[in-house]
């Protein structure tokens, strides 16, 4: 099963956005650092990524599977290209990969 849970925004500083979509929208984050944060109400999250050396060039769409193994080599089987291995975080682990149109996305396994 996947299911596209969650949304990563490249953003100059986690401070600034934060204010922004607090100001704009009503939502709260949680810090992870000095360079993340994320909504956490768990029906379609956000991201905030402020690291220069993790942070993509556009949104990153991240859909969570049950086994990021396996999601890893029916992407590259599929003409998939892998951008990032697979690496864990706070949430689980996950890798990046470009689909055959160059749209980069992340496949999570919750852990």
């Amino acid at each position: 099963m996947t299911r596209n849970t969650y949304i990563e925004l490249p953003v100059a500083s986690t401070g600034d956005a934060k204010a922004f979509y607090q100001a704009a929208l009503g939502w709260t984050f949680a810090d992870f650092g000095p360079s993340y944060a994320s909504t956490m109400e768990g029906t379609g999250d956000m991201g905030l990524q402020a690291d220069p050396a993790e942070k993509t060039t556009a949104l990153l769409p991240v859909i969570e599977v049950a086994d990021v193994a396996a999601t890893l080599a029916a992407v590259e089987s599929a003409g998939g290209t892998v951008t990032r291995p697979v690496f864990a975080f706070p949430g689980g682990q996950r890798f990046h990969f470009r689909d055959p149109n160059g749209h980069e996305l992340a496949a999570m396994q919750p852990g």
